[in-house]
């Protein structure tokens, strides 16, 4: 409830800059005016609904009212920009003519393009949100082969399937994760590795959502590990009890061990880099006693849990979190947090793939940011 407060005392501010910029600036005519102010207030309201949906509201009529204000949330971003400039260079102009003794009057041609500049970039502000919708709606599979140095003979040729940051709950619902879980059965991998994220919301309100992870078939099973999502509306413990009634081994800093042809390799999982107590990433405590010997795949939530893993002997990291950036430009200051951004990379001894994942944070758009489920083939490098 806190969050929602301050996110209300933040989002009437902005709304009070768009007033300025949108009605103000323009000379909008007292009709328009209206009308647009009207219109901002219940797009705000609409998302304010849509923070709220799976949390402190019921999905059922939260969720189909508050995709709009999520989205209205998405365009921001290139919006405020964009009149931030706008009201930059008019700014700009009016001291240079202020200072040179011209009349500072605004003439309507100046007027005009004022206007004119507003209006495009709105609909551009707009049609890059909407496009985005779009592309955040149709997860697609991607295909990754990794090389590997240790792994098994046995193991080459070895197929997982990635699942991460589905978000369901505040604009996503069942069929979201349906259309997920049988994009993945369709691939007829070996195992399947969810790594965290799966929800925003409260067991009560938003586990149903989740309810077709249990159709997901793979013959050496299903891990899945705990994102930071999954602890900030309610209790972690409590989202991975859920999991496991689906039918996905829950990796709690602890670890399992595939065998094929004489041979095995350990499935690692630790908790998100950030949980609270008593849910601390622990790599140590899920690698006590193992064989270092044996080739070891861990599941983390987030790219930067990769450093430890390569200190402590891991093969080969599976994670997400980053959504590589979800919408374009914001790829560029995810660096400023993670070691990797999105597909394979290695840090130090340890292999690390990120995927953008398949759903999308907050609002459901993804502008440059496809989402998706990624295939990965294991290889063993000669």
């Amino acid at each position: 409830m806190a969050r929602l407060a301050v996110f209300a005392v933040v989002l009437a501010l902005l709304t009070w800059f768009l007033h300025r910029r949108l009605v103000r600036a323009t000379g909008m005519p007292t009709r328009w005016a209206r009308i647009t102010d009207a219109l901002l207030v219940l797009l705000g309201l609409l998302t304010l609904i849509g923070m709220g949906s799976g949390e402190l509201f019921p999905t059922s009529w939260a969720r189909p009212v508050g995709f709009l204000g999520w989205v209205w949330l998405a365009s921001w971003l290139y919006l405020i920009p964009g009149l931030l400039i706008i009201g930059l260079i008019a700014g700009i102009n009016h001291l240079v003519r202020k200072r040179s003794g011209q009349s500072t009057e605004v003439d309507p041609a100046k007027r005009r393009t004022l206007q004119l500049a507003t209006a495009a970039v709105t609909l551009a502000a707009f049609g890059t949100a909407g496009y985005g919708v779009l592309e955040a709606s149709n997860p697609r599979v991607t295909r990754v082969r990794v090389p590997l140095a240790r792994l098994p003979e046995a193991f080459d040729g070895y197929r997982i399937a990635l699942i991460t940051d589905l978000h369901v709950g505040p604009a996503r619902g069942v069929d979201f994760t349906r259309k997920v879980v049988d994009l993945v059965n369709a691939q007829d991998v070996d195992l399947i590795a969810i790594a965290g994220d799966l929800v925003d919301g409260t067991v009560a309100k938003v586990a149903p959502d989740l309810a077709p992870l249990a159709d997901l078939r793979a013959p050496d099973g299903i891990f899945g590990v705990s994102g930071n999502h999954e602890f900030y509306a309610d209790d972690g413990g409590k989202w991975l009890a859920v999991w496991d009634s689906l039918g996905v081994t829950t990796l709690r800093n602890s670890r399992s061990s595939i065998e094929r042809g004489g041979a095995s390799i350990d499935i690692v999982g630790i908790h998100d880099y950030t949980s609270p107590e008593p849910y601390e990433p622990n790599l140590g405590t899920a690698l006590e006693g193992r064989n270092p010997e044996t080739f070891a795949l861990l599941l983390a939530h987030e790219p930067r849990q990769a450093i430890e893993a390569s200190e402590l002997g891991i093969d080969l990291q599976l994670s997400g979190h980053t959504h590589d950036g979800q919408m374009w430009p914001l790829r560029y200051l995810v660096p400023l947090q993670q070691p990797s951004v999105h597909g394979l990379d290695k840090i130090g001894n340890t292999v690390l793939y990120t995927t953008r994942g398949a759903g999308a944070w907050g609002p459901p758009v993804r502008v440059g940011a496809p989402p998706e489920i990624t295939v990965l083939e294991l290889i063993r490098e000669p």
